[in-house]
């Protein structure tokens, strides 16, 4: 070995030596950001990666700084520029300048920072989702499903202690017009990185019962518009798209729609418009219920009104006809008690002539029997006054059958029986010759009167 060996500290000084006067002061790098943490120092530490372009294999890592106080001013900048948190994941194009310590190895630090790669690769990445549910076809899968007339059934999805859920729930449930909703809550984290996995996790139960609801509720308070990310996932995007109830989004941002708010059925800025938007269903629902109530109660008035006037009509033509009848057959009936009474007397008067002529041959044969025969006279006048009796008792019953049968005769006794009358254009009815399918009888009862129509 011709060479004096070098130790470990040359070797490594060499090396930064190299690096730093074959790299320029700093430079623009394209990395994606594999691993970042904040110490309590406020130092950010990151480990970032490249893959290869057509699959995840990483082809190039290195570890990465931003000290305290430049990540004081490069992670606002970036957020309110993107709209989107620095974290794992994003891809970012930075400004660096390469170190190398004899002990702590190779790094980069990052000095600066350009928002506007981010927002175009966001952009890029939101649209290839967009693009892939297109393709499958369940884009707008949600947004067609009927929205039912009542939302009164509502699975929430937020996290409990969210400000946004609080408000839902003061202005749904203290709405001005006393509607009841039954609010079902399904907790579930709102943003980071296991938001994605909560809020799918939150769907799938509510798929269980879906049954029980009528509609989804995706909701969350205000915040950093760069905490919104877990919106733009294409999971959480898939489940919303394919949900067989509707879903509506009320994530609390006013600038750009997340993919979620896309696909969902209805989009609203804040969870209290959400809240706004079930109160506003419900009353129309209800005021077209008040307005098919009142054409219902307009057209049955008018209905009522004209079968009014109309049994006017038949009572107009009716009642002197029935009223007719009535009085010919109230005078039948006094001729005809007239004529039962004239009969009856004429016929007691008939039998007392009878009775006069008897008891004068009575007297006759009597006084010629009474001398010899004083003894069968006390006999025979017990037997002819018996005989007397008897046949004022038959005549007494005979008359009283007579006015029994004028007294069944009578029409109304009749009627009290159960009988009826039924009467065809005024004429009572025998039989049903001349009578047509659909003509209209009226029957006379005992009380009360009945109309029917033939068959």
């Amino acid at each position: 070995m011709n060479d004096a060996p070098l130790t470990l500290y040359q070797l490594l000084n060499r090396t930064k030596t190299a690096l730093k006067s074959a790299m320029p002061a700093s430079c623009w790098i394209l990395a994606e950001i594999s691993e970042m943490k904040v110490n309590y120092s406020g130092h950010c530490y990151l480990e970032l990666i490249e893959k290869e372009e057509d699959n995840d294999q990483i082809r190039a890592k290195a570890r990465a700084t931003i000290w305290s106080a430049t990540f004081r001013m490069l992670k606002p900048y970036f957020e309110t520029t993107t709209h989107a948190e620095l974290r794992s994941g994003l891809k970012i194009l930075v400004r660096v300048t390469v170190e190398f310590h004899e002990i702590y190895g190779f790094s980069l630090n990052i000095n600066d920072i350009e928002p506007s790669y981010t927002i175009g690769e966001m952009a890029r990445q939101k649209q290839e989702i967009i693009n892939r549910l297109i393709s499958e076809g369940v884009f707008e899968m949600n947004r067609k499903l009927p929205f039912p007339d009542i939302p009164k059934t509502i699975a929430v999805i937020s996290s409990k202690t969210a400000a946004g859920y609080g408000d839902f729930m003061d202005q749904i449930l203290d709405n001005p017009f006393g509607y009841g909703f039954h609010i079902k809550l399904f907790p579930a984290v709102m943003q980071g990185d296991d938001a994605e996995k909560s809020i799918v996790k939150a769907l799938e139960r509510i798929f269980a019962y879906a049954d029980f609801f009528d509609v989804v509720v995706i909701i969350r308070g205000g915040g950093a518009q760069s905490e919104l990310n877990c919106f733009n996932n294409y999971w959480i995007a898939s489940h919303v798209c394919q949900f067989p109830l509707p879903v509506l989004t009320g994530i609390g941002h006013e600038q750009d729609e997340t993919i979620a708010d896309l696909v969902a059925h209805t989009h609203l800025k804040t969870p209290t418009a959400v809240a706004e938007y079930l109160i506003s269903r419900f009353r129309a629902a209800d005021e077209r219920i008040n307005e098919l109530t009142a054409q219902f109660s307009e057209s049955l008035a008018a209905k009522l009104g004209s079968e009014r006037d109309r049994l006017n009509r038949y009572m107009m033509t009716f009642k002197p006809a029935i009223r007719e009848k009535i009085f010919g057959h109230a005078a039948y009936i006094r001729n005809l008690q007239l004529s039962m009474a004239g009969s009856s007397r004429q016929m007691i008067s008939k039998h007392s002539i009878r009775i006069g002529k008897f008891s004068g041959r009575i007297r006759t044969n009597l006084k010629g029997l009474f001398l010899g025969l004083a003894y069968r006279q006390l006999e025979l006048k017990t037997r002819l006054t018996s005989a007397g009796k008897n046949i004022l008792n038959v005549h007494s019953q005979l008359l009283r059958l007579h006015e029994e049968k004028n007294r069944v005769l009578d029409p109304f006794k009749v009627l009290e029986r159960g009988y009826s009358i039924t009467y065809h254009n005024g004429k009572a009815l025998r039989n049903n010759e001349g009578i047509r399918s659909g003509a209209l009888l009226e029957t006379r009862l005992h009380k009360g009167r009945l109309k029917s129509k033939t068959i």
